[in-house]
């Protein structure tokens, strides 16, 4: 066959040789990272490959385009409206100051940038874990308003985290109370457990609460707490030593499903 062209493109980040026929039909594609050729017809294999000659680096697999997983077909079926897995760490508050920024000049910081900072702060640490074969996903919206500050989905099973603000300042925990500074003391761990419990019932899949500390000055916790974790920001790469609860399988499924907008609107 005669006439074939090798056209480059970006797809994800990662460069493709896509091979098209003269009528711009695509017949098969080289994926540079992959060293992959992936063909769309067996009968075109050498005319691709002779085409592609020039552009290949080294040994390649030739063969069919693997088949999508559940969790692929799910992802490419989202529109992007939908999709939640682009939102930043404080997403929701990103874009409230964006639309009121509040008075240039004010005699006290905007609590609001405040909170930005913890939950950037947290959502940083908490991304750091995406090599350990886990999923963070921020700004989760709720009905009423509501938001899951993060849900990380990996080995270790699923947390909802919640982010609190204390950079410099002690930390006093007396289950359900959270006292902050010289702050009146509260029922903070009402609210993280109640985003656990709204994920679980969203995703039917156990999820664990989290109060994140974002540079506490110290902490103290003066009760066992039930079910609820407390971390330091510094501390929450200690995640990724959980393991044995979820397959890979299940974790990209489940990501797949919390990364879709209309998981969260019954809940």
């Amino acid at each position: 066959m005669s006439g074939l062209r090798v056209v480059p493109a970006w797809r994800q980040g990662h460069e493709r040789l896509y091979v098209c026929m003269t009528d711009g039909r695509n017949i098969a594609w080289y994926d540079r990272e992959s060293s992959r050729v992936n063909l769309l017809s067996e009968d075109f294999r050498g005319d691709v490959l002779e085409a592609l000659t020039p552009f290949l680096t080294g040994p390649v697999t030739v063969g069919p385009p693997p088949v999508p997983t559940p969790a692929e077909l799910a992802r490419l079926s989202l529109h992007p409206d939908d999709d939640l897995a682009p939102n930043r760490p404080g997403e929701a508050l990103q874009v409230a100051l964006d639309r009121d920024p509040g008075p240039p000049h004010r005699l006290r910081p905007d609590p609001r940038r405040r909170a930005l900072a913890a939950e950037q702060a947290v959502g940083e640490a908490l991304e750091a874990l995406e090599g350990a074969g886990w999923h963070t996903l921020h700004s989760l919206p709720l009905p009423g308003g509501d938001r899951i500050h993060h849900l990380v989905i990996g080995p270790g099973g699923l947390f909802a985290v919640h982010t609190l603000y204390a950079r410099k300042q002690r930390v006093h925990v007396a289950d359900p109370m959270v006292s902050l500074g010289r702050k009146d003391p509260r029922p903070l761990l009402r609210r993280v457990r109640s985003d656990a419990d709204r994920a679980s019932y969203a995703l039917t899949a156990e999820v664990h609460p989290v109060l994140a500390l974002a540079g506490p000055a110290d902490l103290t916790v003066t009760v066992l707490l039930r079910e609820v974790r407390v971390l330091l920001d510094a501390d929450l790469s200690g995640l990724a030593r959980l393991g044995g609860v979820l397959k890979p399988a299940d974790v990209e499924a489940l990501h797949a499903v919390a990364r879709d907008r209309g998981t969260w609107g019954r809940v």
